[in-house]
């Protein structure tokens, strides 16, 4: 991708917000390779959904060509941003901190190329920061910020009126953010800094920041926040956060996330998240347009999205995953993938010992389950073909279940009818 061709795609794709001159910066972009950075906060160990807007900005950049700097907050995550927050945030620990670098650190390897002649820098603001004395930032930074321009910030502005006001110390970050643009430029030639659309007052405040200390041009660019079409923040569900650690959100959860946005949002999402092609967009639109029930744009940004994150590997897991709750033949399973797919499917737990010698006759894990009242009603509906042992029809009454029959380490997942599923969970009495 040329950097022209950057340039349109950003706007076709409705990400670019803001910028501070785009004529001045589309002759930079042309001019020669570059080098953006955005800002990573360290709040957790782990990025999640809301993070990919800015992660896949700096890899659009990368592969027009220019040079992307992941910064990692070290420094100003020990004071946090304030920008779009209604209260201070709880301070971390060093140790919190440092370890919530490493993995956004470890995570962006994922994303971006780090070697080459556009490869990707990894930095950490507190690197450059922890030698500062208060002193010396008073004086080298501190004396060329205005005061009025500050409080003229909406971030500043819309705290202060706030019932939770706006500590010093969250005072503070701008000053610390707008520091970090000016020393990137003077030490990584780096004179663009995009962010999201909250980021604006920061950015803004790093320009005229580079201005007074350097006597440099210094370029803003920011991307709208990822919101659902009726305002609310993406990326969350009733269980919090979807992140991009499978340890803290599977492959499988991931993919459904994706599978169930919302038709008034999902072209959105494919155009600000994803490197599909326009043709391959359009077509997506259209079929959403006339058919939505084949959730065609759905199931492409789930595939996308699962196997950028989580790989071959992850996106396979997920989509058999998906079939096994639509009824497909479980088989390989995991306890944890199990109790990821039938959250919310009752369950119950019995003595593996069932299980041994002659093993446990069907009849009675249906009654153990609940699925049935009794066991003539068990009965009539292995008779009627519609009760099902991991997904498999059971055909025969006198079956006797085994631990061969087991789904995965543990569990046994019954079903009766099309969408009526328990679980027994089998434990070892000692």
């Amino acid at each position: 991708m040329t950097t022209k061709n950057l340039i349109e795609d950003l706007r076709w794709r409705g990400l670019i917000h803001q910028t501070t001159d785009e004529a001045e910066l589309s002759k930079l972009l042309q001019s020669e390779p570059q080098t953006i950075y955005i800002g990573f906060d360290p709040t957790a160990s782990s990025l999640h959904v809301g993070h990919l807007m800015q992660v896949m900005m700096l890899r659009r950049f990368q592969q027009a060509g220019h040079r992307p700097i992941a910064l990692v907050g070290g420094a100003t995550g020990m004071i946090g941003d304030p920008s779009g927050k209604s209260e201070e945030r709880n301070l971390l620990s060093p140790e919190q901190l440092q370890s919530n670098v490493d993995g956004v650190g470890k995570q962006m390897k994922q994303f971006l190329v780090f070697d080459g002649s556009s490869g990707a820098k990894l930095l950490n603001n507190f690197d450059w920061m922890q030698g500062y004395s208060y002193l010396e930032f008073l004086r080298d930074v501190g004396k060329n910020f205005p005061v009025g321009a500050m409080m003229g910030k909406e971030s500043v502005r819309s705290r202060l009126e706030s019932e939770a006001g706006l500590s010093y110390t969250e005072f503070s970050y701008m000053l610390l953010q707008a520091y970090d643009f000016v020393y990137l430029c003077r030490e990584h030639n780096c004179r663009i800094q995009a962010g999201g659309s909250d980021q604006w007052g920061n950015i803004t405040a790093g320009i005229d920041l580079g201005r007074r200390m350097l006597g440099k041009q210094l370029f803003g660019l920011t991307a709208p926040l990822l919101t659902t079409s009726d305002g609310r923040k993406m990326g969350k569900t009733e269980k919090g956060a979807i992140w991009l650690d499978p340890d803290r959100t599977s492959p499988y959860e991931f993919y459904q996330y994706w599978i169930n946005v919302d038709d008034a949002d999902v072209m959105r999402c494919i155009a600000y998240l994803t490197e599909i092609h326009r043709d391959e967009y359009d077509s997506l639109a259209e079929q959403t347009a006339s058919d939505p029930g084949r959730r065609g744009a759905q199931k492409r940004l789930a595939q996308w999205m699962t196997e950028l994150v989580h790989g071959a590997e992850g996106i396979a897991s997920a989509q058999r995953a998906t079939s096994i709750l639509f009824g497909g033949e479980i088989e390989k399973a995991t306890d944890a993938q199990l109790g990821q797919i039938f959250a919310d499917v009752p369950s119950v737990e019995t003595d593996r010992s069932v299980l041994s010698g002659e093993g446990w006759w069907i009849v009675e894990a249906l009654q153990k389950s609940s699925l049935v009242k009794s066991s003539s009603e068990a009965r009539r509906s292995i008779k009627e073909g519609s009760v099902y042992l991991n997904n498999r029809r059971v055909t025969d009454m006198d079956v006797r279940l085994t631990e061969a029959d087991l789904a995965s380490e543990t569990v046994l997942v019954l079903r009766r009818g099309k969408k009526k599923y328990a679980l027994i969970r089998f434990t070892t009495n000692r």
